[in-house]
């Protein structure tokens, strides 16, 4: 049984406690007939309730047993009603001492699960609920659902372009759920654990309206906020470096959430601050501009991205044999392999300069490819940015690639599963990136690129 199911249970029993004190005042009032009518309503909602109960946890559970023997008491009560002596009292102790009973059963008889639903959208970002989510699995008290979300290119205009769903990229060891085949509205899950914040206010790409946060808002109990990224850790006394990064403090993930998981003390002090600072500035009121409640809402617990590269072992990677052809001298000893990293920001800042420097880089490593391997891993949102926002780039942006995959002197890496080329790797250089944070967890060499 599911918990919601549990609290609606537990409702309909608080029900017939209001209804007893209703037949106690009729019997005081001598209203016999409203009394012998509320008699025989209590009986049908009770054999309903039964019914209920009987569904989900299967017959003879202690609980519907219960209400069997309250539906006895009721009609042994209706007998005797009009009978002299019987009072209001009387009738309201033999009845409340059996709903009481009920009442008691539910609460512990019942074991009831939490519905917990992971709303990905990107492959590639699943793992920075892939923790989260095994944990979950683990728990007998949860029932666990993945169910991939599609998500839209924009047009320029800011309309809705090209539909995608990746459902069928993830990891072979996480059953999936078709978004198509689960209602959120009709499941209301307890729990719905989100890692895409934007809505609407993406300018390159927007999950599928039906799951912006304000919609799932009306059917959870629990929203829960889990950043795809990790941002360099600053100095919560630090406003210049705060004030770069604080738009990601009021999205609408951040501002619709019940829990915002970040990813350090010091981020979940700059977030409440920050927050508070934003609700107060935009006439939000009550809960959000609550500081002891934003604490509480707000947890440091760390990223579940920085979870799953620790974890992972790379002796226990698959290679695919295009990448060994790369990876591997003619002796059979590896080459150092170092993780090429670019961004849409570095690309959106310096566009031309950009594509200049990345020709640069590669022939650079062509040069010393018997020595190094490159593996090059862009942004996966370069080319539905590039075409929404710097369409005059993208054909050139497009050419580069071919060119790259083309002479196979590297490695392109554009699949769902960057922790495999995180472990792999030997060092990292690219643009500055949430990636750079976990390669300082691994502690692995970093060099930030300079585009003049």
């Amino acid at each position: 049984m599911r918990e919601a199911q549990k609290r609606e249970i537990l409702n309909f029993i608080k029900n017939l406690q209001k209804a007893n004190e209703e037949i106690r005042q009729a019997v005081d009032q001598n209203n016999y007939r409203a009394v012998q009518n509320m008699l025989s309503e209590c009986q049908d909602f009770a054999v309903s309730l039964e019914d209920i109960i009987e569904r989900l946890e299967g017959k003879g559970h202690m609980t519907a047993m219960y209400l069997e023997e309250y539906c006895k008491i009721l009609f042994q009560v209706f007998g005797k009603i009009g009978e002299e002596g019987v009072t209001g009292d009387e009738v309201y102790a033999v009845l409340n001492a059996q709903i009481a009973q009920i009442e008691n059963s539910a609460k512990e008889d019942i074991k009831a699960k939490k519905e917990v639903v992971f709303l990905p959208y990107k492959a590639s970002m699943w793992d920075s609920l892939e923790s989260i989510y095994l944990a979950a699995r683990e728990d007998e008290s949860c029932l666990t659902y993945v169910i991939p979300i599609p998500y839209f290119d924009k047009n320029p205009d800011g309309s809705l372009g090209q539909m995608h769903y990746e459902g069928n990229e993830f990891p072979g060891n996480i059953p999936i759920t078709s978004w198509k085949e689960y209602s959120i509205a009709q499941n209301k899950p307890d729990v719905i654990y989100i890692h895409n914040p934007y809505d609407d206010c993406n300018y390159v790409t927007s999950v599928h309206p039906a799951f912006y946060c304000r919609e799932l808002k009306k059917y959870t109990e629990q929203l829960v906020y889990v950043p795809y990224f990790v941002l360099q850790e600053i100095d919560p006394d630090n406003q210049v470096a705060i004030d770069e990064m604080k738009h990601f403090i009021t999205t609408p993930g951040v501002i619709y959430a019940d829990k915002v998981i970040v990813q350090s003390e010091n981020m979940k002090k700059i977030y409440v601050n920050e927050y508070l600072k934003f609700a107060k500035a935009n006439g939000l009121g009550g809960k959000h501009t609550d500081r002891t409640y934003q604490e509480k809402r707000i947890l440091g617990l760390g990223s579940p991205k920085i979870d799953k590269v620790l974890r992972t072992r790379k002796e226990d990677l698959e290679i695919p044999e295009e990448w060994m052809k790369i990876i591997q001298k003619p002796d059979g000893s590896w080459k150092k392999i170092i993780f090429y990293n670019t961004s849409v920001t570095a690309l959106l800042e310096n566009n031309e300069k950009m594509l200049d420097k990345m020709e640069d880089v590669f022939r650079i490593f062509q040069e010393n490819r018997e020595q190094v391997a490159l593996l090059w891993r862009p942004h996966p949102l370069i080319e539905s940015t590039v075409k929404s926002m710097r369409p005059q780039l993208w054909e050139r942006y497009e050419k580069l690639i071919e060119q790259y995959k083309k002479e196979g002197w590297g490695i392109y890496d554009d699949t769902p599963d960057m922790d495999r080329a995180v472990v792999l790797s030997d060092a990292y250089y690219g643009d500055g990136s949430s990636v750079v944070q976990i390669y300082q967890a691994l502690e692995k060499p970093i060099l930030i690129q300079y585009v003049g």
